[in-house]
């Protein structure tokens, strides 16, 4: 399995979470100051190099006005191909594992 950190799911996830930020006309300053936290902080989550649990997430999406759930649905919604393929090709791979036999 590859790593997360590097895949397009991920890179899709960063692109919206700074989407968000910029669609509320916040700078990565604004945000870092209604988070408490260093506008370098900021760039390192948006840029990959920090990554947030969920727990942190939620806090920083309630920063931005935003909810999870919305969050979930656009990175759903954008991530919809690489969801359905990743499904195809599990199938593909049962379906080979069971022409094998035991």
């Amino acid at each position: 399995m590859h790593k997360s950190l590097y895949s397009r799911p991920n890179d899709v996830f960063l692109m919206l979470l700074r989407d968000v930020r910029m669609s509320k006309r916040l700078r990565q300053s604004d945000l870092a100051i209604r988070l408490g936290r260093s506008q370098a902080i900021v760039s390192r989550v948006e840029s990959g190099e920090r990554r947030l649990d969920i727990t942190e997430l939620v806090v920083w999406l309630a920063a931005m006005d935003t909810d999870i759930v919305t969050f979930a649905k656009q990175l759903h919604s954008s991530l919809e191909g690489d969801i359905a393929g990743t499904e195809r090709r599990r199938q593909k791979r049962l379906q080979q594992a069971g022409r094998r036999g035991p």
